[in-house]
């Protein structure tokens, strides 16, 4: 056991040794390597620039050098470009009215609820007219009393029997009484609450046993027809819309659109959100509703010939916006002005003639005067 033990201390200096030596080669490694990468980058630097100094001398040298990119086409486009203002609207009626109480009662039955669609003449409340209901059967007899006294005095007055005073006297006591009846009838008649118009209830503000007094609020009422579509347009755009300009409505809820007309534009800017009021006319239409949500696009701007290329081809740097368009195999940068943009088309207002094939995938990827292959796919 003693002659390991003797040699035990030089085997682990032996191993420190090597280890040491490896940690020593790694770290050797990672200089040498860092070495060569910079080498390599200024290696492909100086590369890069004999090859532009070198095709700036020699154009075939630059053709054969330069690498091909793969790239689609669209055609710019000359014709006609409409442009639309898109604002959201809420489609609502003419014919939306608090209805209140005309005679004093008791509420007996509300026989609706909010949202419930009723017709013209529905009843939508009965106050108790107790009271009212025994005048009138009071004044009927009253009636009838003063009618029978009229018309015996009537047949005497024919008879020369009498005077005119006792025969005027009764007539107009008979009239009176007809005039002071249909009065009571008329307001029996308010003690029903009635739906004025075909519509919606859109809401309840009374509840069985409650009394009212005339004047006082009972239902919120909205009528299905004289429906109108109001919207919120920035100021930016006044003078530009006018009452008579062409709308199309679209309706996302029942997927539907129409076009009509602008029918009235606000002279007031609100000072909270700077807009100002623009109302649509609405046909009668079964789908819609009021309170629906509609997006309005409003023609504010035509030109019969414009020169038209997708939005989103357009580039933009230090010089202004361009495109890339297709030369002889090489892909051109043509600095445009571009004017409105609707739905990814844009109006180019110089710049362009309309024959031109722009680069479409692919157009960030190349460069002026880059070699382009367009795909046949």
């Amino acid at each position: 056991m003693k002659p390991i033990l003797k040699f035990l201390p030089f085997v682990v200096i032996a191993a420190l040794s090597v280890s040491c030596a490896q940690e020593e080669g790694v770290d050797a490694m990672k200089t040498k390597l860092a070495d060569l990468k910079d080498q390599a980058n200024s290696l492909n630097a100086e590369i890069k620039t004999l090859e532009a100094e070198i095709s700036k001398q020699d154009p075939d040298f630059a053709k054969a050098n330069k690498k091909s990119i793969l790239i689609t086409t669209a055609a710019a486009r000359k014709g006609e470009f409409t442009h639309f203002v898109e604002v959201t609207g809420s489609v609502l009626s003419k014919k939306n009215v608090n209805i209140s109480a005309e005679t004093a009662g008791r509420i007996l039955e509300v026989p609706v609820v909010e949202g419930m669609r009723v017709s013209k003449g529905q009843v939508l409340a009965r106050i108790d007219a107790e009271s009212i209901e025994r005048n009138i059967e009071e004044m009927q007899s009253q009636l009838d009393l003063a009618t029978t006294i009229y018309q015996k005095q009537a047949k005497l007055w024919d008879q020369k029997i009498g005077t005119e005073i006792q025969y005027l006297e009764a007539k107009t006591r008979k009239e009176g009484l007809e005039k002071s009846l249909a009065a009571m009838k008329t307001q029996l008649d308010k003690a029903l609450v009635k739906a004025p118009f075909n519509g919606t209830v859109e809401s309840v503000d009374v509840r069985i046993g409650e009394l009212v007094q005339p004047g006082m609020p009972m239902f919120q009422f909205v009528g299905e027809s004289d429906l109108f579509i109001q919207a919120d347009v920035s100021e930016s755009f006044v003078g530009v819309l006018s009452k008579g300009d062409s709308v199309e409505v679209e309706f996302p809820s029942i997927n539907k659109s129409i076009k009509t007309r602008v029918s009235a534009v606000g002279g007031i800017i609100n000072p909270n959100n700077r807009t100002f009021k623009v109302e649509v006319f609405l046909p009668n239409l079964v789908e819609v509703k009021p309170n629906m949500i509609s997006i309005l696009k409003i023609n504010d701007y035509q030109s019969k010939e414009s020169v038209i290329v997708p939005a989103h081809l357009i580039l933009a740097d230090n010089k202004g916006d361009y495109v890339f368009v297709v030369e002889n195999g090489t892909a051109q940068k043509k600095y445009v002005t571009r004017g409105l943009t609707f739905e990814d088309e844009t109006e180019i207002k110089e710049g362009l003639n309309g024959t031109e094939t722009i680069v479409d995938k692919g157009f960030r990827e190349v460069g002026d005067n880059f070699s382009v292959t367009v795909s046949q796919l």
